[in-house]
């Protein structure tokens, strides 16, 4: 991953593997990807960059990240005063970064790692609709703590998205989805899968278009390289059950990436080593391969350990480019209701969890959460 003190440009896209989740065709999403890479006029946030510098924003992305990696430290019980050079004091040299135990804050937060989002919505097979506006979304999961920091830029203003719904998503320590029953997805005879809703959360953006998170690092399935999911909702309004309903739409889809060598640190730890699916490299993901194809494209987060060892946790963080102007309506794989979760026999991935979403069970359970 390359870093610079100006916008590192980048390109990221939701998709999923067909070995990975078998009856969904990759190759549609990679033409569509493709197409919709060939037709935008902006690639990346390299002329917002000034804007965004003049307007305090960067100088309050350093504070506020330097803030949250302090609290996340805090929190976990790493006492010890030091500096943010100090805790960089492990080399992440494969990143390709050169940072050092001289790198001081500013260097460190102040850049645009950013990915401009297609408004195309093909958001793969495992997007639960109906989930909660939180953010913290570990619930009972184990892993590496991993704190996320989104910032959502307007590409065509170069303004800061603000009171827009980002939603996140991954798979948990061992590669499962929770919220799907379905083959290649762990267990699929485990049918109270589709209730879960852990690693699924929404936040809105304040008025420097950021929605954080606190969630654990992503496993790996096969077929994928290490990913989490990221949905842009423009629109939408909060419910009182704290979800923002099924009446689902977006406006952007997408999907981030990690260092290959954080990966390989992070999978030699528990519960991660424990996972026996076949792990994917980066360089061997058909999806990435099509964003690398791409000028200047480098979908990847920038991150920090929280302490000396990366199973003590880290903190990432990147930027979103989107075209503020797209909205559509998405399907689904399942629905989560107070009830629980529903499988939608309409979006391929198919599975047990109930009643089908047009059914009077499911009309009910969604009269019930909107009420």
């Amino acid at each position: 991953m390359l870093f610079s003190s100006s916008v590192v440009s980048g390109l990221a896209f939701l998709a999923s593997h067909a070995v990975a989740h078998p009856g969904h065709d990759i190759s549609h999403e990679v033409k569509e990807r493709r197409e919709f890479l060939n037709s935008v006029k902006r690639t990346n946030l390299d002329h917002c960059a000034p804007k965004l510098r003049a307007r305090g924003i960067e100088r309050r992305n350093v504070e506020r990240r330097t803030a949250l990696l302090e609290r996340a430290r805090e929190k976990r019980g790493f006492n010890k005063k030091r500096d943010l050079d100090s805790v960089l004091a492990t080399n992440h040299s494969a990143t390709g970064l050169g940072y050092t135990p001289s790198t001081d804050a500013a260097t460190l937060f102040a850049g645009y790692n950013a990915c401009l989002l297609t408004p195309e919505v093909t958001q793969g097979p495992y997007y639960v609709g109906g989930e909660y506006v939180r953010e913290n979304v570990v619930e009972e999961q184990t892993g590496v703590d991993t704190i996320l920091d989104y910032q959502v830029i307007d590409v065509n203003t170069c303004e800061p998205v603000t009171d827009v719904y980002v939603e996140m998503w991954h798979c948990n320590a061992t590669g499962v989805y929770g919220g799907i029953v379905a083959s290649g997805n762990g267990d699929s005879s485990d049918e109270a899968n589709i209730n879960n809703t852990w690693l699924r959360g929404i936040q809105k953006t304040d008025s420097d278009g950021v929605a954080q998170f606190e969630s654990i690092f992503p496993g790996h399935y096969t077929g994928r390289a290490t990913h989490i999911h990221i949905m842009i909702h423009q629109n939408a309004a909060l419910l009182a059950n704290s979800t923002l309903g099924n009446n689902v739409s977006a406006s952007h889809v997408g999907q981030a990436f990690f260092d290959q060598d954080l990966i390989t640190a992070v999978e030699l730890t528990e519960p991660y080593s424990t996972n026996t699916q076949e792990l994917t490299l980066n360089a061997d993901d058909s999806i990435l391969a099509e964003e690398a194809a791409t000028d200047g494209v480098d979908p990847f987060f920038e991150y920090t350990l929280l302490n000396e060892d990366v199973a003590e946790g880290l903190f990432a963080w990147i930027a979103f480019g989107i075209n503020a102007t797209e909205s559509q309506s998405i399907t689904p794989a399942a629905f989560y209701y107070k009830e629980g979760g529903v499988a939608n026999p309409d979006s391929g991935a198919g599975g047990p969890g109930g009643a089908p979403p047009n059914s009077t069970a499911v009309s009910s359970a969604l009269a019930s959460a909107s009420a």
